[in-house]
């Protein structure tokens, strides 16, 4: 049975996207059972209404808290029968309330290489520190912010005089694929955490051919 998931989106919906793009393709094993999102009139909405996928729009603003807030959503979840939480661009911290609620089962997607640069302005701040290399990391989520156990990253360089927006663009390639194929993983139920390590079973997916200037860990399989 195809995992069921739930998204958590505040903006365009980029990452969405390409989950759900490979779910339609019958590459990520995955049934999208609720997207939810906590800005009206967000792109990822009309994304989610275009795939014929349940979207709940709840507007964080109009609770009295953020316990309150996390507390309608596990409702929903639950609801909806989600087994994983993936965070696809959404723009708040969750508390207890929440990740309690989903313990070990909330993953996010990070614009660098964890742990360096975490926060809200990662991409920006890789660029003023000067790093040679940048990219992006899939990571359970805990209490503090970009914190938990990495389940794969993606490098890719950092061009001498290049802008933050180009780099940017470059990064959000790789998200789209690794982020699917970490859901992928966790799908197949190859994914073993000890600790702060997450270790990969082996599968019989072959890699996928190597097609730019990048380097992903574990290595990308066929699909993604």
């Amino acid at each position: 049975m195809p995992l069921k998931i739930a998204i958590l989106a505040s903006g365009s919906g980029t990452n969405a996207q390409a989950m759900i793009d490979k779910a339609a393709q019958g590459t990520l094993d995955v049934s999208i059972a609720l997207i939810v999102c906590n800005r009206p009139g967000a792109g990822v909405i009309a994304r989610a209404e275009k795939a014929g996928i349940p979207c709940l729009v709840l507007d964080h603003k109009v609770f009295a808290d953020r316990e309150s807030f996390d507390a309608r959503m596990v409702q929903a979840l639950r609801e909806a029968g989600a087994e994983l939480v993936v965070l696809a661009g959404y723009m708040r911290l969750l508390t207890p309330v929440f990740l309690e609620a989903f313990a070990g089962k909330v993953i996010n997607i990070h614009p660098a290489l964890l742990p360096s640069f975490p926060g809200v302005h990662g991409g920006a701040d890789a660029i003023t520190y000067g790093v040679k290399v940048s990219g992006c990391t899939v990571h359970f989520v805990e209490e503090k912010v970009d914190s938990g156990p990495v389940l794969i990253q993606a490098v890719v360089p950092v061009n001498a005089g290049e802008s933050e927006d180009d780099l940017m663009s470059r990064i959000h390639v790789m998200e789209h694929r690794i982020y699917p194929q970490a859901i992928q993983w966790l799908a197949q139920g190859r994914i073993d955490v000890q600790g702060r390590q997450v270790h990969l079973k082996p599968g019989n997916t072959p890699r996928a051919p190597h097609d730019g200037d990048w380097l992903v860990w574990p290595p990308l399989e066929q699909g993604f």
